[in-house]
């Protein structure tokens, strides 16, 4: 029973995916035609996220650093607007 419950809370803490970090899920489309996300970066955090990221298209997915694993789908992140100031 204890397993069970153990079970559930690991799979409700990676059910959950900070946005500001991880963006946008990358879709099917993006699956099928897109980068096939073979070369990953080391890991890196980011308000309490752990990440790593493809080197070639710049998707995220998630990282577990106390079993040192990578798990869960592909995000895209957020798109980072440039503030540009007039003199």
């Amino acid at each position: 029973m204890q397993t069970i419950s153990l079970e559930n809370v690991i799979r409700d803490v990676r059910s959950k995916v900070d946005q500001t970090v991880f963006g946008e899920k990358v879709g099917l489309f993006g699956k099928l035609f897109g980068c096939w996300h073979d070369n990953l970066s080391r890991p890196f955090v980011q308000n309490n996220s752990a990440y790593r990221t493809c080197l070639s298209c710049g998707a995220r997915r998630q990282f577990n650093p106390h079993t040192l694993q990578t798990y869960g789908a592909f995000y895209y992140p957020p798109v980072v607007k440039k503030v540009v100031e007039h003199a």
